[in-house]
């Protein structure tokens, strides 16, 4: 079976402590793996021209794609891509030189461009579109393409947001254990 890791040029991944890595999984270059995060089946996490950063005990879900955005002469950091910790990435999320705060759930299908800035606490329900530079704050729902702000998040909900990174770092621990 094929090593999920790849360098590209002189970055290769930085991976930590009990971290789970489907082995259909792709993690290319300048990509950070923060202690028990996990990349599940057929997601691609390609780092070969900005960084990369998933948060400790964050999921990426089947077939989810994260990507970066260059550096240039008219943008010099390019975009890179941060997801804080405790954050759920749901399946086949496309994210784009994003920055993802702690305690979010991304829901199935959504797509945040770059430089999106999503606070912590926050639900995005599935196929929502987030485009280039909004800013999505702490506390709220949003859905939609375009995205709107729904309505604000109950008590239940915000507990909810950290208990699902809690039942993916249960699970992938589970994997670890029956290799």
């Amino acid at each position: 079976m094929q090593n999920p890791l790849r360098s590209f040029k002189a970055s290769s991944p930085a991976v930590g402590k009990e971290v789970f890595i489907d082995p259909s999984a792709v993690v290319i270059g300048d990509v950070i793996l923060k202690d028990h995060s996990s990349i599940w089946p057929l997601v691609v996490i390609r780092g070969d021209v900005n960084q990369i950063t998933i948060g400790t005990r964050s999921n990426v879900q089947d077939g989810a794609v994260l990507h970066v955005t260059h550096r240039s002469e008219r943008n010099p950091h390019g975009h890179p891509l941060t997801i804080g910790d405790d954050v759920t990435i749901g399946h086949k999320v496309m994210l784009h030189g994003c920055r993802i705060g702690n305690r979010v759930l991304v829901g199935m299908g959504s797509i945040i461009l770059d430089a999106a800035e999503i606070e912590d606490d926050v639900l995005i329900g599935a196929g929502t579109l987030v485009p280039s530079n909004k800013k999505l704050v702490s506390g709220y729902l949003y859905m939609g393409n375009p995205v709107r702000q729904i309505r604000p998040l109950t008590g239940d909900e915000i507990i909810g947001l950290k208990k699902s990174a809690e039942n993916y770092k249960n699970w992938k621990q589970d994997y670890l254990d029956s290799q």
